[in-house]
C-alpha cells in the first residue's frame, strides 16, 4: 500500500484525484472550504471510487456517516474527539484494514438516494403505523427473519427494509457497526420503513412488525420466553474479531427459532456467521444470501454459499420479494 497524496482542502484534493488517480482514498467529514459530504456527493456523481470516511464519535457524526454511506462510501472509521494521540494504533490498522477492503470494493454510479420503494408509503406519509389491535391478534409470532452483514450492509438491509409490509414477522439484525451508530441507523430506518426499527433492548419481547438492531459494542441473540420470542442483548467476548457478531445472532436463531426461521445474509467482508448460517439451514430454516453482482463485498456472502448455507442466491432488490413471496404460500397477507 502506498500513500501517493495527502491534501487538507478539497479543491486541493480535487486536483490531486485528478493527477493521481489513487485506488483508494479516505476522506474526513469536518474539512475547510467543503464539508466532505458536499465534497463526496460531487466525486460519486462525476467520478465514483472507493472512499473510507473518517468521522467522529458523536450524535452528529453518525448522522452525518450515514449519509455518507448512502451517497457510496464503502465504510467508515470512527475517530474519538478527544485522546486520539493515545489510540493511534489501532485506529490506524483499522483504517489500513478498511483501505484495503475499499480497494476491491464494488462501486456504483450514486444518483439519488432511495427514498421508498414505488408504490410503497414511508413512515414519513403514515401518521401511526402499529397494526390495529384485531390485526395484532391475528398475526403470528412463530416466524423470525435474522439479517446478518458488515460493509456496505447499511443500505443492504435498508433496501430489504424498505419492501417489508407493516405486519411481517419480527426481524433481528446484526450490522458490524461500532457502539455510538446503532442508534442513529436505527432511527434513520425508521424514519423510511413501514415497519417500526429500534436498537435491541434485552429482554424486550420481539413483535411482528418491528425490527431490532444489534446495538453496537453488544452481542446479540434472540432467545424464548415461553411461546414468545425475546432480545438478548449482553456484553459478551468478540466473535469472529466483531461484537456485534452475526455468528451469534444466527447460532441463536438456529437453536431457539429452527423451522420457523429465515436467514439473510448480505455484503460484507470475512466470514462471519457462515457457519452459524449452515447451522440455521440444518435445523429447518430457509436462506437468502444477496449475489456477488450486488454486493460491496461479497466475502460474507461467498463465505455462506461455500458452507452451504444458502438455499437462494439473489440480487439484493430481489430478496425481499422472494421472502414475502414465500411467506405468501401460506399466507395471503405476505403476497406481493
Amino acid at each position: 500500500m502506498e500513500c501517493v497524496g495527502a491534501a487538507n482542502d478539497p479543491l486541493i484534493a480535487r486536483e490531486m484525484i485528478r493527477e493521481l488517480n489513487p485506488d483508494v482514498i479516505t476522506l474526513d467529514i469536518e474539512m475547510p472550504k467543503m464539508d466532505g459530504i458536499d465534497f463526496l456527493s460531487r466525486l460519486m456523481r462525476l467520478r465514483p471510487m472507493p472512499v473510507v470516511m473518517i468521522s467522529t464519535l458523536t450524535e452528529r457524526g453518525a448522522e452525518v456517516t450515514l449519509r455518507a454511506l448512502e451517497l457510496g462510501a464503502v465504510d467508515f472509521v470512527a475517530k474519538p474527539r478527544m485522546g486520539i494521540a493515545d489510540g493511534i494504533s489501532e485506529l490506524a490498522g483499522q483504517i489500513v484494514e478498511k483501505v484495503r477492503i475499499a480497494a476491491s470494493a464494488h462501486i456504483r454510479r450514486v444518483t439519488q438516494p432511495s427514498q421508498g420503494v414505488s408504490g410503497l408509503p414511508t413512515n414519513s406519509h403514515m401518521g401511526e403505523r402499529t397494526p390495529a389491535p384485531a390485526a395484532i391478534g391475528r398475526l403470528s409470532t412463530e416466524k423470525l427473519i435474522c439479517i446478518g452483514a458488515s460493509t456496505g450492509g447499511t443500505e443492504a438491509i435498508k433496501e430489504v427494509l424498505l419492501r417489508m409490509p407493516a405486519d411481517s414477522p419480527a426481524i433481528a439484525i446484526t450490522q458490524h457497526m461500532p457502539p455510538g451508530f446503532t442508534a442513529s441507523f436505527a432511527a434513520r430506518l425508521n424514519s423510511l420503513c413501514r415497519i417500526e426499527v429500534g436498537e435491541a433492548v434485552n429482554g424486550a419481547r420481539m413483535l411482528p412488525g418491528h425490527a431490532y438492531i444489534a446495538p453496537g459494542g453488544k452481542q446479540f441473540r434472540v432467545d424464548k420466553s415461553g411461546a414468545n420470542y425475546v432480545c438478548v442483548v449482553e456484553d459478551g467476548e468478540l466473535v469472529n474479531r466483531h461484537r456485534p457478531s452475526v455468528e451469534v445472532l444466527f447460532k441463536s436463531a438456529a437453536h431457539v427459532v429452527g423451522r420457523n426461521a429465515f436467514g439473510i445474509m448480505l455484503t460484507g467482508m470475512g466470514n462471519d456467521g457462515a457457519k452459524a448460517m449452515r447451522e440455521m439451514k440444518d435445523a429447518g430454516s430457509y436462506n437468502y444470501v444477496q449475489d456477488e453482482a450486488s454486493c460491496i463485498v461479497f466475502g460474507m456472502p461467498r463465505e455462506a454459499i461455500l458452507h452451504g448455507a444458502a438455499d437462494e442466491v439473489l440480487p439484493l432488490l430481489d430478496i425481499a420479494g422472494a421472502l414475502l413471496s414465500r411467506l405468501g404460500s401460506t399466507s395471503d397477507r405476505y403476497r406481493v
